[in-house]
């Protein structure tokens, strides 16, 4: 085969390899990020100092954004 095509080959397979990687990275850190915001809630809901049944009543009367569609839009 040509060596040309071969390195070619070598190359692609290095690079997939190398995005399949990235993209696990990019998944772990988004997790991660994910955890660290959840852990901020959890510390903002407990610096009020509510019971679980008044903190779901605090939730309840309080009127959050509504939705678009645009937000989902790419």
């Amino acid at each position: 085969m040509n060596p040309k095509i071969e390195k070619l080959e070598k190359d692609i397979e290095k690079t997939t390899a190398k995005i399949a990687e990235l993209q696990k990275k990019v998944r772990d850190m988004q997790t991660q990020k994910t955890e660290l915001e959840n852990a901020d809630y959890v510390a903002t809901c407990r610096s009020f100092k509510l019971t679980p049944a008044q903190l779901a009543e605090f939730l309840k009367t309080r009127h959050l954004p509504q939705e678009t569609e645009d937000e989902y839009e790419d």
